[in-house]
């Protein structure tokens, strides 16, 4: 009989399963052409729903869901913050659709990489998180790059600052409004479902993606099911391994993102060498901080546990 993966194991096929499934669904996001990217993010919202939905029950967790909507009901605002972290979420999983289909998804790549750089310079700067001397040196190299890019074309893609700053604000708010778990999530997702009904309303109306892409009555909604899987392992993978393994395997999908870009056609300039040399550094420093943390805090833990 087989025995059961440990959760550190099944934590790690969580992760890679979830980059893979994320750098698949950017690859054939091309295919759904021309669906707008509107109508894309529409019915991932449509369908992921009750995706986390059954991912809360599983997990047990309905009454993170319960605990907002009391809270909501003692102090309605909290809704509008619910919708402003809907809102910012709704824009990355947009941009995600719409750079491929547009031939920007490097840009959307790069923005990726140096998500994990802006989030340590925030949490210093908002939470006074303490940061290691290769945290700094990483910080620091991508700076460099991107101080570059601004003076080469100044200013970095908008792309890559939606993707970059977006996701820390999002992080930022919900941590600020006592929502950053899965249930919030849900609410999230649930305060927007009228727009998406509209705007699938609209392209069903208009029918002309339908008619010069017939397989998207079946391609979108798998599509859809796809993204909901990846986010699942995604959740899963954060609940399963440690903060730093989480964060030095996060490096995994952008690093496949960029991968399905270049496949899809697009290519790197010469002039652009520069910030993505820069950023690819600065994530080798961090994973090289990472590993060796990770490496010494297993050899503390081995030596105070008696053999």
């Amino acid at each position: 009989m087989a025995r059961p993966l440990s959760p550190g194991a099944s934590g790690l096929l969580a992760s890679v399963g979830s980059s893979l499934a994320f750098g698949g669904v950017y690859f054939i996001t091309p295919m759904l052409a021309p669906a707008s990217a509107e109508s894309i993010w529409a019915i991932r919202n449509l369908i992921t729903l009750p995706i986390i939905a059954l991912a809360l029950i599983a997990m047990r967790q309905w009454f993170a869901v319960a605990e907002i909507a009391r809270r909501v009901r003692r102090r309605p605002l909290l809704l509008l913050g619910i919708l402003v972290c809907g809102v910012l979420v709704a824009a990355q999983l947009w941009v995600f659709s719409w750079a491929p289909l547009h031939g920007r998804g490097l840009q959307v790549a790069l923005g990726y990489f140096l998500l994990p750089l802006v989030l340590v310079v925030v949490g210093r700067l908002l939470y006074r998180d303490r940061l290691v001397w290769w945290q700094w040196l990483a910080a620091g190299i991508a700076a460099l790059g991107v101080v570059f890019e601004l003076v080469r074309v100044g200013g970095v893609s908008w792309e890559t600052l939606l993707v970059a700053l977006g996701y820390p604000a999002y992080f930022v708010l919900r941590r600020a409004l006592g929502t950053g778990h899965l249930g919030g999530m849900l609410w999230e997702f649930l305060v927007l479902v009228p727009v998406a009904v509209a705007l699938l309303v609209f392209e069903l109306g208009s029918g002309s993606a339908l008619t010069a892409n017939p397989a998207l009555w079946w391609l979108g909604p798998v599509f859809a099911l796809w993204s909901g899987v990846a986010l699942v392992l995604y959740l899963a993978a954060s609940r399963l391994l440690t903060m730093s393994l989480f964060g030095l395997l996060s490096y995994l999908e952008p690093a496949l993102l960029m991968v399905a870009s270049l496949i899809n056609g697009e290519r790197i300039g010469t002039e652009e060498l520069v910030i993505y040399g820069a950023i690819w550094v600065a994530v080798l420093v961090l994973v090289a901080g990472g590993v060796a943390g990770l490496l010494r805090d297993r050899r503390s833990g081995a030596a105070r546990d008696p053999v």
